[in-house]
């Protein structure tokens, strides 16, 4: 994830950044530029330049707190570019607004024209069901799972993922006493998450009881979209998806058997060709387990890039001096066609990342935040993986063949 500069006093913000600390300006980000934008009220005097503590105790003026600073809430909002940022969309007629969970509860930034007549923005408004927010612990870990859920759009999206007709849809789900527990999961472009997951004490639980070294709330969404794109790019493709089979065997074995005889008794050396252990239990749980750590070392490396990272690792070779790179430059820089993208040189970068973080952790006390080793038939998949969505996003840039699957 990429850093950003408040666009009224340059100052650092972040994806998830509501208010600037500097100036007090309202933030939103636009899922259409993808860009954090500074904001000042069309109706009303920007924020920063009343008193915030007479904001605050001013009854007439709606107030929603966020984080240490209060926001004052209007219907529309007009960016403020005092810094003169090159913005690579127009704004819209009559200015933004912003979600309506960002109103009811603080909990989306994200923006919409203000003639849109949807009231939820293009990440919100893929949720089809929410649990019981009456109950505080529900609510939290639902403004938890949504912030996720920003983070995964924002990657969708420049990777040029963005389906705003057919996209993911999503259920988040909480259990119920004398009812079955949810499954969190995928199907038919429905994906299920149960809130549980939200909860960093049970989800190490589960995680050490399913003996698994990583297990994160972005990465359950990552994984589960996975299976989404997987239905769209091989499904409706017999050439796509006989390349896909070469790599990850066939998806015709029986899912609930393999699971079955992988949960009995894991492949003991799944390291030699698979992700993760998971990964071995069928060619589906392979492609999202794959696909997952894609998106895991896309973001990393364009978050180290954000920072101007640079690192040297010692070896036999001497000493080894990389500048990571912005992997989306790189990604559109590619040629504008369907030949395949050796992405060597990225993956190179990412693992040197990884050791990196990993070694900081390390120093600090904690477990490596990426566990994994990844032989060269994963690396071979990673590949695939990327190449699968040039093709799958060139053929919708290109509105050729809008619904077709991609072709690798």
């Amino acid at each position: 994830m990429q850093t950003f500069q408040c666009t009224q006093c340059a100052n650092l913000v972040f994806f998830d950044s509501q208010v600037c600390v500097n100036c007090g300006s309202p933030l939103g980000f636009d899922p259409e530029s993808l860009t954090l934008l500074a904001l000042q009220s069309i109706e009303a005097p920007h924020p920063s330049a009343l008193n915030l503590e007479d904001a605050v105790n001013d009854t007439t003026a709606p107030t929603a707190p966020v984080g240490d600073s209060p926001l004052i809430v209007q219907s529309h909002w007009q960016l403020n570019n005092a810094m003169g940022f090159q913005i690579h969309t127009q704004q819209p007629v009559g200015g933004y607004k912003f979600c309506k969970n960002h109103i009811d509860a603080h909990g989306c930034n994200f923006l919409l024209a203000a003639s849109d007549s949807h009231d939820y923005c293009l990440s919100c408004r893929q949720t089809e069901t929410i649990p019981n927010l009456s109950n505080l612990s529900n609510l939290h870990a639902w403004i938890t799972i949504e912030n996720a859920k920003r983070r995964l759009f924002y990657s969708l999206a420049k990777l040029g993922l963005k389906n705003t007709q057919h996209p993911p849809k999503y259920d988040f789900l909480e259990d119920i006493e004398g009812q079955d527990p949810v499954m969190t999961g995928h199907a038919n472009g429905l994906i299920t998450l149960n809130i549980a997951e939200a909860d960093d004490a049970e989800r190490t639980r589960r995680r050490i009881n399913l003996h698994e070294p990583y297990r994160t709330l972005l990465g359950h969404l990552r994984h589960e979209v996975g299976h989404f794109y997987w239905d769209q790019f091989f499904i409706r493709d017999e050439w796509a998806l006989a390349k896909f089979r070469l790599l990850f065997g066939d998806e015709r074995l029986d899912y609930s058997q393999a699971l079955q005889q992988h949960y009995q008794t894991p492949q003991g050396d799944w390291q030699n060709n698979y992700v993760s252990s998971y990964a071995s239990a069928h060619p589906w749980e392979d492609w999202a387990e794959t696909w997952a750590h894609y998106l895991h070392l896309i973001d990393l490396q364009e978050t180290a890039s954000s920072y101007q990272l640079q690192f040297a690792i010692h070896g036999t070779q001497g000493v080894l001096c990389t500048q990571v790179e912005n992997p989306f430059t790189t990604f559109a820089q590619a040629p504008q066609d369907d030949s395949p993208q050796d992405i060597s040189h990225l993956l190179n970068q990412s693992m040197g990342i990884s050791l990196v973080l990993n070694s900081l952790n390390r120093s600090l006390g904690h477990n490596d935040a990426y566990p994994f080793a990844l032989s060269s038939p994963v690396l071979q998949k990673l590949g695939f993986v990327h190449n699968a969505i040039r093709r799958y996003a060139h053929q919708k840039n290109r509105a050729t063949l809008p619904d077709q699957p991609a072709v690798c």
